[in-house]
């Protein structure tokens, strides 16, 4: 059989996408039935979050073929099973090495699209090449840093943290739930504004229009504490937006307001939630920023990456092993007062030197299962998992979900998670109280389909509130109801919602409105026609509720084993909880999740370790 039709029969059985086989077939001839697959293969890839294919890949037993390994192998039958990959590539005119305008670009042994070759290539050139260290008086700049933090007997790493932002360009500040990265960028910005010679134009973003609610809610009191004369206040912004809103999204188009030609009007940028960042908007971002811009990023390195390609915080961080140079070690322990060990060797030193790892968690205490559960798992640690779990903390309900009653029962708990939100919604609260109070719970799951995921449990759970005569179902076979909690999933510039934002349809004297809280804390409604496309929202995935919190967060894991069940996507839902987790899952099923990583293939690691990430 041909490569074109076992190309199609792969996009028949959903193995291949179309786009991936239409990609192939159109820069590979019948003739070139190793580049037709290795195009497919880089296509597919790109649609599952990686950035690159390693050539050492191309090989039917490194390929995740599940049921489909025949067809995978009889793929790779048909492009000749080459033994040299690379000399098969660039025998093609579809195929470069350097700078020439090809589809696909083969570097260091990594095969790539030319877009995704493109970004890499940027952010590798922007953390590498542009970090400069910035010319401080070190007395200052101590003094500052010593008024804005108390005297810790230990390595106060949210001082580290300061100090490393305040001395370089870029800046990279990462740590887990509770470990003060808003309250470590409320400090460096007071003291970046005492230490200015004139005014600075801040900028504060994020991915999500929520995680951009919470920083403008969580940076703004933290703040307000701070010792700041009205002069300085008046220079901090005083909130957030989106990535899409910060570089002037254009409706309708992939293009952006700023870019290179058309930079930023800004002199820092603080990005939070940065591991929702993927590398084609990190690339883009880093286009727009002007020259002098100041940038210091925000996240969790161990939380899920982007949905999107790549996973460019964590591919960052995996530097912070290898700890600081000498030098860089010595200035901030002159700078903070604290003595920092030094790593080996110079390797890296761009980016080592502008990393910063915060580790100690103010939010959970010792009798926290939550915090125990969450570190466990962040370190694949499947007896303290066990442990954990059957330990009896008070913060932690743990269901294995055997039966239907279990199901039903798991239904009925979340419809009383929603109890605050369904009584704001019969006693006609205001708008921004009934938004808040359905902030209080959510409902999570790992997958989009079937009975433990977003639709079922959404259909489940709606009819649950209409048989119990908590809400009222819509007559005429609409799906718009008072009450009903709707997320964005397309981006409208033109209205001012962004996907993952969240709104509830409320009645008013003009008929429903769907309500928003937009990044400054302001409320907005918008009428349900004029809305981008959305879904209900009283499920979501742990992917879309990145860059959110709620006191009671409840996950809900499927019955069987699916590679999208991972210890990141684990750790992300769990540390969504504030107060109160629920953990729908069966043990087995959950210990084998989090001895599954994320894998994420890239070639930043390698671009950061060679001497001229250009060359």
């Amino acid at each position: 059989m041909s490569i074109r039709a076992l190309l199609q029969d792969a996009v028949a059985c959903r193995w291949l996408r179309a786009l991936d086989a239409q990609f192939a077939m159109m820069i590979a001839g019948e003739q070139q039935p190793a580049l037709m697959l290795a195009a497919a293969l880089v296509s597919r890839d790109a649609g599952e979050g990686h950035v690159c294919v390693p050539l050492a890949r191309l090989a039917p037993d490194h390929i995740d073929a599940g049921a489909q390994r025949p067809l995978v192998e009889a793929l790779f039958q048909a492009a000749g099973q080459p033994e040299d990959w690379q000399q098969q590539l660039l025998d093609s005119p579809a195929v470069s090495q350097g700078e020439e305008a090809t589809p696909l670009k083969l570097h260091a042994g990594r095969l790539y699209l030319n877009r995704m070759w493109q970004y890499e290539r940027r952010v590798a050139q922007f953390f590498a090449e542009q970090n400069q260290a910035l010319a401080v008086d070190p007395q200052a700049l101590a003094g500052v840093l010593d008024k804005l933090f108390a005297p810790q007997p230990d390595t106060d790493w949210q001082k580290v943290a300061a100090a490393v932002a305040l001395t370089r360009r870029i800046a990279v500040i990462s740590g887990g739930p509770g470990t003060g990265k808003t309250t470590t960028v409320a400090k460096l910005l007071a003291a970046m504004v005492q230490l200015a010679d004139g005014p600075l134009r801040i900028r504060l973003a994020a991915p999500t229009g929520k995680a951009a609610a919470r920083l403008t809610e969580s940076l703004g009191g933290a703040l307000r504490q701070l010792p700041l004369s009205e002069a300085q206040r008046a220079s901090l912004p005083a909130d957030a937006g989106t990535l899409h809103r910060l570089l002037g999204a254009q409706p309708g188009s992939q293009r952006f307001r700023y870019h290179e030609g058309n930079p930023l009007h800004l002199d820092v940028l603080v990005v939070d939630e940065a591991s929702m960042v993927d590398l084609p908007m990190m690339a883009r971002l880093i286009a727009a920023l002007p020259a002098h811009a100041r940038v210091i990023f925000l996240g969790d390195r161990d939380q899920l990456a982007s949905v999107e390609a790549g996973a460019v915080l964590g591919d960052i961080c995996a530097w912070a092993a290898e700890g600081y140079t000498a030098g860089r070690a010595a200035e901030l322990g002159r700078i903070t007062g604290y003595t920092l060990e030094p790593g080996p060797g110079e390797q890296g030193a761009a980016l080592r030197d502008c990393l910063c790892l915060l580790r100690k968690s103010y939010r959970f205490g010792s009798d926290s299962g939550i915090g125990r559960l969450a570190s466990a798992v962040n370190q694949s640690d499947t007896a303290g998992v066990r442990q954990v779990l059957a330990a009896g903390y008070t913060d932690i309900c743990h269901q294995v979900l055997q039966e239907s009653d279990d199901y039903n029962q798991m239904i009925r708990q979340a419809v009383a998670g929603y109890g605050d939100y369904l009584n704001g919604l019969t006693t006609g609260a205001e708008p921004g109280a009934v938004l808040e109070a359905f902030g209080q719970f959510r409902l999570l799951c790992a997958l989009r389909e079937g009975p433990f995921g977003v639709s079922g449990l959404n259909e489940r759970l709606e009819q649950a509130l209409f048989r119990r005569q908590l809400l009222s179902a819509p007559t005429g076979g609409g799906r718009w109801y008072h009450g009903r909690p709707v997320m964005i999933s397309r981006n409208d510039s033109a209205l001012g919602l962004f996907n993952g934002d969240i709104g509830i349809t409320l009645a008013t004297e003009q008929g429903l409105r769907v309500w928003f809280r937009m990044p400054d804390g302001a409320i907005k409604s918008v009428l349900p026609g004029r809305l981008p496309a959305h879904e209900t929202a009283w499920a979501m995935t742990v992917h879309k509720s990145q860059g959110s919190e709620f006191d009671h967060a409840a996950l809900v894991l499927p019955d069987r084993l699916v590679p999208v069940v991972s210890r990141e996507l684990v750790y992300t839902a769990i540390t969504r909880a504030k107060r109160q987790l629920s953990l729908y899952s069966d043990t087995r099923l959950l210990v084998r999740a989090i001895q599954t990583g994320t894998e994420r293939r890239s070639g930043l690691a390698e671009w950061f370790r060679a001497a001229e990430p250009g060359g």
